[in-house]
Protein backbone atom coordinates (compact mmCIF):
# COMPACT_ATOMS: atom_id res chain seq x y z
CA UNK A 1 0.00 0.00 0.00
CA UNK A 2 1.13 3.42 -0.95
CA UNK A 3 2.32 6.30 1.48
CA UNK A 4 -0.74 8.38 0.08
CA UNK A 5 -3.29 5.73 0.21
CA UNK A 6 -2.19 4.74 4.02
CA UNK A 7 -2.46 8.36 5.17
CA UNK A 8 -5.96 8.85 2.72
CA UNK A 9 -7.50 5.49 4.75
CA UNK A 10 -6.35 6.96 8.08
CA UNK A 11 -7.88 10.05 7.59
CA UNK A 12 -11.29 8.57 6.37
CA UNK A 13 -10.87 6.33 9.72
CA UNK A 14 -10.27 8.95 11.94
CA UNK A 15 -13.70 10.65 11.11
CA UNK A 16 -15.32 7.63 11.40
CA UNK A 17 -14.19 7.17 14.68
CA UNK A 18 -14.66 10.78 15.51
CA UNK A 19 -18.40 11.08 14.21
CA UNK A 20 -19.16 7.77 15.89
CA UNK A 21 -18.06 8.85 18.98
CA UNK A 22 -19.44 12.28 19.02
CA UNK A 23 -22.70 10.61 18.00
CA UNK A 24 -22.75 7.81 20.58
CA UNK A 25 -20.98 9.27 23.69
CA UNK A 26 -20.58 12.98 22.73
CA UNK A 27 -19.34 13.82 26.62
CA UNK A 28 -16.35 10.99 26.46
CA UNK A 29 -15.70 12.18 22.78
CA UNK A 30 -15.35 15.37 23.56
CA UNK A 31 -12.92 14.57 26.33
CA UNK A 32 -10.80 12.48 24.50
CA UNK A 33 -10.15 15.44 22.09
CA UNK A 34 -7.48 16.37 25.15
CA UNK A 35 -6.03 12.71 24.65
CA UNK A 36 -5.56 12.64 20.74
CA UNK A 37 -5.07 16.37 19.76
CA UNK A 38 -1.45 16.52 21.06
CA UNK A 39 -0.68 13.26 18.93
CA UNK A 40 -1.86 15.57 15.89
CA UNK A 41 0.01 18.37 16.80
CA UNK A 42 3.46 16.77 17.87
CA UNK A 43 3.30 15.08 14.71
CA UNK A 44 2.96 18.51 12.67
CA UNK A 45 5.61 19.98 14.85
CA UNK A 46 7.93 17.17 13.09
CA UNK A 47 6.84 18.54 10.16
CA UNK A 48 7.74 21.75 10.76
CA UNK A 49 11.03 21.33 12.22
CA UNK A 50 12.25 20.19 8.88
CA UNK A 51 11.03 23.33 7.29
CA UNK A 52 13.63 25.93 7.13
CA UNK A 53 16.48 23.39 6.35
CA UNK A 54 14.81 21.71 3.91
CA UNK A 55 13.68 24.59 1.99
CA UNK A 56 17.02 26.18 2.04
CA UNK A 57 19.31 23.85 1.16
CA UNK A 58 16.75 22.55 -1.57
CA UNK A 59 17.02 26.06 -2.74
CA UNK A 60 20.47 26.36 -3.15
CA UNK A 61 21.20 23.38 -4.82
CA UNK A 62 18.33 23.31 -7.49
CA UNK A 63 19.54 27.04 -7.71
CA UNK A 64 22.85 25.28 -8.93
CA UNK A 65 22.18 22.32 -10.96
CA UNK A 66 19.66 25.01 -12.60
CA UNK A 67 22.87 27.32 -13.49
CA UNK A 68 25.27 24.22 -14.65
CA UNK A 69 22.83 23.40 -17.28
CA UNK A 70 22.38 26.72 -18.49
CA UNK A 71 25.92 27.13 -18.70
CA UNK A 72 26.01 24.27 -21.18
CA UNK A 73 24.65 26.27 -23.83
CA UNK A 74 22.01 29.31 -24.94
CA UNK A 75 19.84 26.58 -25.75
CA UNK A 76 19.33 25.69 -22.28
CA UNK A 77 19.80 29.16 -21.30
CA UNK A 78 17.19 30.83 -22.54
CA UNK A 79 14.85 27.11 -22.22
CA UNK A 80 15.29 28.15 -18.64
CA UNK A 81 14.35 31.72 -18.55
CA UNK A 82 11.20 30.41 -20.34
CA UNK A 83 10.77 28.24 -17.82
CA UNK A 84 11.30 30.89 -14.80
CA UNK A 85 8.79 33.45 -16.85
CA UNK A 86 5.87 30.74 -17.02
CA UNK A 87 6.64 29.32 -13.31
CA UNK A 88 5.91 33.43 -12.20
CA UNK A 89 2.95 33.57 -14.72
CA UNK A 90 1.49 30.51 -12.98
CA UNK A 91 1.89 31.80 -9.81
CA UNK A 92 0.08 35.19 -10.23
CA UNK A 93 -2.43 33.62 -12.22
CA UNK A 94 -3.03 31.39 -9.27
CA UNK A 95 -3.21 34.14 -6.58
CA UNK A 96 -6.20 36.11 -9.08
CA UNK A 97 -7.62 32.20 -10.18
CA UNK A 98 -8.10 31.13 -6.56
CA UNK A 99 -9.84 33.66 -4.59
CA UNK A 100 -12.31 34.40 -8.11
CA UNK A 101 -13.48 30.47 -7.57
CA UNK A 102 -14.01 31.01 -3.89
CA UNK A 103 -16.04 34.13 -4.77
CA UNK A 104 -17.96 32.16 -7.73
CA UNK A 105 -18.61 29.06 -5.26
CA UNK A 106 -17.35 30.04 -1.55
CA UNK A 107 -17.28 27.34 1.05
CA UNK A 108 -20.80 26.65 3.01
CA UNK A 109 -20.40 28.69 6.24
CA UNK A 110 -20.84 25.30 8.52
CA UNK A 111 -18.15 23.33 6.55
CA UNK A 112 -15.36 27.02 7.28
CA UNK A 113 -16.84 27.07 11.17
CA UNK A 114 -15.95 23.34 11.16
CA UNK A 115 -12.42 23.91 10.12
CA UNK A 116 -11.93 26.55 11.97
CA UNK A 117 -13.42 24.71 15.48
CA UNK A 118 -10.64 21.61 14.71
CA UNK A 119 -7.92 24.00 14.42
CA UNK A 120 -8.77 26.90 16.88
CA UNK A 121 -5.41 27.19 18.41
CA UNK A 122 -3.96 28.26 14.82
CA UNK A 123 -3.48 31.90 14.41
CA UNK A 124 -1.76 33.74 11.84
CA UNK A 125 1.65 33.82 11.38
CA UNK A 126 4.57 36.05 9.86
CA UNK A 127 5.12 39.92 10.54
CA UNK A 128 3.74 41.05 6.43
CA UNK A 129 4.07 44.82 6.65
CA UNK A 130 2.04 47.44 5.16
CA UNK A 131 2.78 47.25 1.05
CA UNK A 132 4.39 50.58 1.26
CA UNK A 133 6.98 49.29 2.95
CA UNK A 134 6.84 46.21 1.55
CA UNK A 135 9.92 46.48 -0.95
CA UNK A 136 12.41 47.25 2.11
CA UNK A 137 11.06 44.75 4.09
CA UNK A 138 12.08 41.86 1.40
CA UNK A 139 15.93 42.21 2.33
CA UNK A 140 16.64 41.17 5.41
CA UNK A 141 19.35 43.16 7.72
CA UNK A 142 19.79 39.39 9.57
CA UNK A 143 18.64 36.44 8.00
CA UNK A 144 19.44 33.59 10.96
CA UNK A 145 16.64 36.03 12.14
CA UNK A 146 14.44 35.63 10.11
CA UNK A 147 14.91 32.04 9.63
CA UNK A 148 14.25 31.92 13.87
CA UNK A 149 10.80 33.97 13.65
CA UNK A 150 9.43 31.93 10.51
CA UNK A 151 9.59 35.22 8.73
CA UNK A 152 9.87 32.90 4.84
CA UNK A 153 10.06 35.57 2.21
CA UNK A 154 13.49 37.50 3.73
CA UNK A 155 14.76 34.11 3.86
CA UNK A 156 13.91 33.03 0.69
CA UNK A 157 15.63 36.32 -0.53
CA UNK A 158 18.41 35.86 0.87
CA UNK A 159 18.75 32.47 0.27
CA UNK A 160 18.47 32.79 -3.73
CA UNK A 161 21.17 35.82 -3.86
CA UNK A 162 23.66 33.45 -1.26
CA UNK A 163 22.55 30.39 -4.49
CA UNK A 164 23.59 32.51 -7.16
CA UNK A 165 26.53 33.76 -5.25
CA UNK A 166 27.70 30.02 -4.92
CA UNK A 167 27.39 29.82 -8.62
CA UNK A 168 30.19 32.97 -9.29
CA UNK A 169 32.83 30.76 -7.10
CA UNK A 170 35.64 28.91 -8.45
CA UNK A 171 34.77 25.31 -9.50
CA UNK A 172 36.53 24.15 -6.33
CA UNK A 173 34.59 26.30 -3.41
CA UNK A 174 31.38 25.90 -5.60
CA UNK A 175 31.28 22.25 -5.72
CA UNK A 176 32.24 22.14 -2.18
CA UNK A 177 28.95 24.49 -0.94
CA UNK A 178 26.56 22.50 -3.11
CA UNK A 179 27.58 19.16 -1.88
CA UNK A 180 27.55 20.35 1.36
CA UNK A 181 23.39 21.80 0.98
CA UNK A 182 23.06 18.55 -1.11
CA UNK A 183 23.95 16.47 2.05
CA UNK A 184 22.14 18.97 4.40
CA UNK A 185 18.91 18.36 2.14
CA UNK A 186 19.49 14.48 1.82
CA UNK A 187 19.74 14.40 5.71
CA UNK A 188 16.44 16.44 6.47
CA UNK A 189 14.61 13.95 3.39
CA UNK A 190 15.72 11.35 5.91
CA UNK A 191 14.28 12.73 9.13
CA UNK A 192 11.03 13.75 6.94
CA UNK A 193 10.72 10.34 5.42
CA UNK A 194 10.61 9.18 9.21
CA UNK A 195 8.18 11.94 10.18
CA UNK A 196 6.22 10.80 7.39
CA UNK A 197 6.38 6.94 8.50
CA UNK A 198 4.29 8.16 11.58
CA UNK A 199 1.77 10.13 9.43
CA UNK A 200 -1.07 7.59 9.35
CA UNK A 201 -1.03 8.24 13.63
CA UNK A 202 -0.70 11.73 13.26
CA UNK A 203 -3.79 12.02 10.61
CA UNK A 204 -5.82 9.47 12.26
CA UNK A 205 -5.67 12.09 15.88
CA UNK A 206 -6.35 15.10 13.58
CA UNK A 207 -9.10 13.33 11.56
CA UNK A 208 -10.81 12.08 15.04
CA UNK A 209 -10.47 15.65 16.32
CA UNK A 210 -12.42 16.99 13.31
CA UNK A 211 -15.25 14.30 13.17
CA UNK A 212 -15.93 14.43 16.94
CA UNK A 213 -15.67 18.73 16.84
CA UNK A 214 -17.74 18.74 13.84
CA UNK A 215 -19.23 15.52 12.60
CA UNK A 216 -19.89 15.57 9.14
CA UNK A 217 -19.44 18.87 8.25
CA UNK A 218 -15.68 19.07 7.84
CA UNK A 219 -16.17 16.33 5.00
CA UNK A 220 -17.98 19.03 2.78
CA UNK A 221 -15.18 21.09 3.43
CA UNK A 222 -12.60 18.77 2.27
CA UNK A 223 -14.55 18.06 -0.77
CA UNK A 224 -14.29 21.68 -1.66
CA UNK A 225 -10.67 22.25 -0.43
CA UNK A 226 -10.26 19.32 -3.48
CA UNK A 227 -12.39 20.59 -6.05
CA UNK A 228 -11.36 24.70 -5.80
CA UNK A 229 -7.17 23.25 -5.91
CA UNK A 230 -8.00 20.75 -8.25
CA UNK A 231 -9.85 23.30 -10.04
CA UNK A 232 -7.07 25.88 -10.15
CA UNK A 233 -4.63 23.32 -11.48
CA UNK A 234 -6.87 21.95 -14.39
CA UNK A 235 -7.73 25.54 -15.64
CA UNK A 236 -4.41 26.87 -16.22
CA UNK A 237 -3.18 23.79 -17.64
CA UNK A 238 -5.50 24.48 -20.14
CA UNK A 239 -2.86 27.42 -21.08
CA UNK A 240 -0.67 24.93 -22.63
CA UNK A 241 -2.58 24.74 -25.67
CA UNK A 242 -2.90 28.40 -26.73
CA UNK A 243 0.58 28.34 -25.85
CA UNK A 244 1.08 25.37 -28.30
CA UNK A 245 -0.64 27.04 -31.09
CA UNK A 246 0.92 30.72 -30.45
CA UNK A 247 4.43 29.86 -29.41
CA UNK A 248 4.88 26.36 -31.12
CA UNK A 249 2.65 26.72 -34.04
CA UNK A 250 1.26 23.25 -33.98
CA UNK A 251 -2.55 23.14 -34.47
CA UNK A 252 -4.48 22.35 -31.80
CA UNK A 253 -6.11 18.87 -32.76
CA UNK A 254 -2.56 17.56 -33.56
CA UNK A 255 -1.00 18.97 -30.22
CA UNK A 256 -3.99 17.12 -28.25
CA UNK A 257 -3.43 13.67 -30.37
CA UNK A 258 0.52 13.99 -29.63
CA UNK A 259 -0.28 14.70 -25.55
CA UNK A 260 -2.64 12.42 -24.97
CA UNK A 261 -0.64 9.35 -24.52
CA UNK A 262 1.76 10.90 -21.71
CA UNK A 263 -1.78 12.34 -20.06
CA UNK A 264 -2.59 8.65 -19.75
CA UNK A 265 0.57 7.45 -18.45
CA UNK A 266 0.67 10.61 -16.03
CA UNK A 267 -2.81 9.69 -14.84
CA UNK A 268 -1.62 5.51 -14.64
CA UNK A 269 1.53 6.76 -12.80
CA UNK A 270 1.54 9.74 -11.41
CA UNK A 271 4.84 10.37 -12.69
CA UNK A 272 6.37 13.05 -14.72
CA UNK A 273 9.45 10.90 -15.48
CA UNK A 274 7.20 8.04 -16.40
CA UNK A 275 5.51 10.04 -18.77
CA UNK A 276 8.78 11.25 -20.23
CA UNK A 277 8.83 8.09 -23.01
CA UNK A 278 5.06 9.10 -24.07
CA UNK A 279 6.10 12.64 -24.27
CA UNK A 280 9.11 12.07 -26.54
CA UNK A 281 6.85 10.12 -29.07
CA UNK A 282 4.16 12.68 -29.15
CA UNK A 283 7.01 15.80 -30.16
CA UNK A 284 8.12 13.53 -32.76
CA UNK A 285 4.50 13.22 -33.91
CA UNK A 286 4.36 16.62 -34.17
CA UNK A 287 7.38 17.25 -36.30
CA UNK A 288 9.77 18.58 -33.54
CA UNK A 289 13.49 17.60 -34.42
CA UNK A 290 15.17 15.31 -31.62
CA UNK A 291 17.61 17.25 -31.11
CA UNK A 292 15.61 19.76 -29.21
CA UNK A 293 13.07 17.59 -27.86
CA UNK A 294 15.46 15.27 -26.66
CA UNK A 295 17.11 18.03 -24.49
CA UNK A 296 14.13 20.49 -23.33
CA UNK A 297 12.09 17.28 -22.27
CA UNK A 298 14.34 15.50 -19.86
CA UNK A 299 15.60 19.59 -18.81
CA UNK A 300 11.55 19.98 -17.89
CA UNK A 301 10.70 17.30 -16.17
CA UNK A 302 13.54 17.50 -14.17
CA UNK A 303 13.16 21.32 -13.14
CA UNK A 304 10.38 22.56 -14.55
CA UNK A 305 6.73 22.29 -12.69
CA UNK A 306 4.14 24.66 -14.24
CA UNK A 307 1.08 23.56 -11.99
CA UNK A 308 3.62 24.21 -8.65
CA UNK A 309 3.15 27.53 -7.91
CA UNK A 310 -0.30 28.25 -9.06
CA UNK A 311 -1.88 25.21 -7.11
CA UNK A 312 0.63 26.09 -3.69
CA UNK A 313 -0.41 29.99 -3.33
CA UNK A 314 -4.06 28.72 -3.98
CA UNK A 315 -3.81 26.18 -0.87
CA UNK A 316 -2.50 29.05 1.40
CA UNK A 317 -4.99 31.22 -0.10
CA UNK A 318 -8.11 28.64 0.82
CA UNK A 319 -6.65 28.66 4.26
CA UNK A 320 -6.93 32.35 4.39
CA UNK A 321 -10.32 31.69 3.20
CA UNK A 322 -11.25 29.03 5.78
CA UNK A 323 -9.64 31.13 8.80
CA UNK A 324 -11.73 34.56 7.14
CA UNK A 325 -7.85 36.23 6.96
CA UNK A 326 -7.86 39.47 4.48
CA UNK A 327 -4.94 39.04 2.19
CA UNK A 328 -4.11 42.65 1.39
CA UNK A 329 -1.43 43.54 -1.91
CA UNK A 330 1.57 42.79 0.51
CA UNK A 331 0.54 39.14 1.36
CA UNK A 332 -0.60 38.34 -2.32
CA UNK A 333 2.87 39.70 -3.51
CA UNK A 334 4.92 37.74 -0.64
CA UNK A 335 2.85 34.44 -1.73
CA UNK A 336 3.03 34.84 -5.76
CA UNK A 337 7.30 35.57 -4.95
CA UNK A 338 7.22 32.61 -2.58
CA UNK A 339 5.59 30.18 -4.37
CA UNK A 340 7.52 30.95 -7.58
CA UNK A 341 10.97 31.18 -5.88
CA UNK A 342 10.60 27.91 -4.04
CA UNK A 343 9.08 25.66 -6.76
CA UNK A 344 12.82 25.87 -8.45
CA UNK A 345 13.78 23.35 -5.49
CA UNK A 346 11.00 20.99 -4.70
CA UNK A 347 10.39 19.43 -7.86
CA UNK A 348 12.04 16.50 -7.44
CA UNK A 349 10.26 15.37 -4.39
CA UNK A 350 7.63 12.91 -3.27
CA UNK A 351 4.41 14.34 -2.96
CA UNK A 352 3.70 14.21 0.59
CA UNK A 353 7.02 16.47 1.28
CA UNK A 354 7.04 18.72 -1.51
CA UNK A 355 3.72 19.47 -0.36
CA UNK A 356 4.31 20.49 3.04
CA UNK A 357 7.79 22.04 1.71
CA UNK A 358 6.28 24.10 -1.16
CA UNK A 359 3.21 25.28 0.57
CA UNK A 360 4.69 25.88 4.28
CA UNK A 361 7.04 28.83 3.24
CA UNK A 362 4.20 30.67 1.28
CA UNK A 363 1.54 30.08 4.24
CA UNK A 364 4.06 31.41 6.68
CA UNK A 365 5.29 34.17 4.20
CA UNK A 366 1.69 35.69 3.30
CA UNK A 367 0.82 35.09 6.97
CA UNK A 368 -1.41 31.95 7.44
CA UNK A 369 -1.77 29.29 9.30
CA UNK A 370 -0.17 26.56 8.65
CA UNK A 371 -2.16 24.00 11.10
CA UNK A 372 -4.58 22.71 8.83
CA UNK A 373 -1.24 21.51 5.97
CA UNK A 374 -1.64 18.46 8.80
CA UNK A 375 -5.15 17.49 7.77
CA UNK A 376 -5.34 18.72 3.85
CA UNK A 377 -2.20 16.38 2.71
CA UNK A 378 -4.17 13.48 3.53
CA UNK A 379 -6.75 14.32 0.37
CA UNK A 380 -3.51 15.74 -1.99
CA UNK A 381 -4.24 12.38 -4.10
CA UNK A 382 -6.62 14.00 -6.88
CA UNK A 383 -4.90 17.62 -7.12
CA UNK A 384 -1.63 15.69 -7.17
CA UNK A 385 -3.34 14.13 -10.11
CA UNK A 386 -4.28 17.20 -11.44
CA UNK A 387 -0.73 18.27 -10.97
CA UNK A 388 0.73 15.74 -12.93
CA UNK A 389 -1.05 15.82 -15.97
CA UNK A 390 -1.03 19.76 -16.03
CA UNK A 391 3.25 19.15 -15.68
CA UNK A 392 2.96 17.28 -18.85
CA UNK A 393 1.01 18.78 -21.04
CA UNK A 394 2.58 22.33 -20.09
CA UNK A 395 5.90 20.53 -20.73
CA UNK A 396 5.20 18.96 -24.85
CA UNK A 397 3.67 22.79 -24.97
CA UNK A 398 7.02 23.96 -24.08
CA UNK A 399 9.01 22.14 -26.02
CA UNK A 400 6.69 23.07 -28.58
CA UNK A 401 7.69 27.12 -28.61
CA UNK A 402 11.27 26.15 -27.78
CA UNK A 403 12.16 23.85 -31.22
CA UNK A 404 10.24 27.03 -33.04
CA UNK A 405 11.26 30.44 -31.28
CA UNK A 406 14.24 29.27 -29.70
CA UNK A 407 15.76 26.44 -31.56
CA UNK A 408 19.33 25.64 -31.21
CA UNK A 409 21.89 24.20 -33.01
CA UNK A 410 22.48 20.59 -33.21
CA UNK A 411 26.05 20.84 -31.90
CA UNK A 412 24.59 22.95 -28.69
CA UNK A 413 21.94 20.04 -28.52
CA UNK A 414 24.59 17.14 -28.91
CA UNK A 415 26.89 19.45 -26.00
CA UNK A 416 23.81 19.67 -23.49
CA UNK A 417 23.19 15.88 -23.73
CA UNK A 418 26.85 15.01 -23.13
CA UNK A 419 26.70 16.95 -20.11
CA UNK A 420 23.69 14.95 -18.59
CA UNK A 421 20.92 17.11 -19.11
Amino acid sequence: MSQATRILLSLIVGLIIGVGAAALAPDRAQGAIGWVQPIGTAWLNGLRMTIVPLVVSLLITGIGQTAAIARASTLATRTILLFIALLWLSSALGAILTPTLLAWFPLPADSAAALRDTFSAAKPVGDIPPFADFLVAMVPTNPLASAAHDDFLPLIVFTTVFAFAVTRLPEGPRDTLLAFFQALADAMLVVINWVLLLAPIGVLALAYVVGAKTGTAAVGALFHYILIIAGVGALLSLLAYPLALIGGRVPLGMFARATAPSQAVAISTQSSLASLPAMLRGVEKVGLPVSTSGVVLPMAVAIFRFTGPCMNVGVAIYIAHVFGIHLGPAQYAAGIAAAAITTMGAVSLPGQISYVSSIAPIAIAMGVPIEPLALLVAVETMPDLVRTIGNVTMNVAVTTVVSERIGGTRSEADELLDHGA
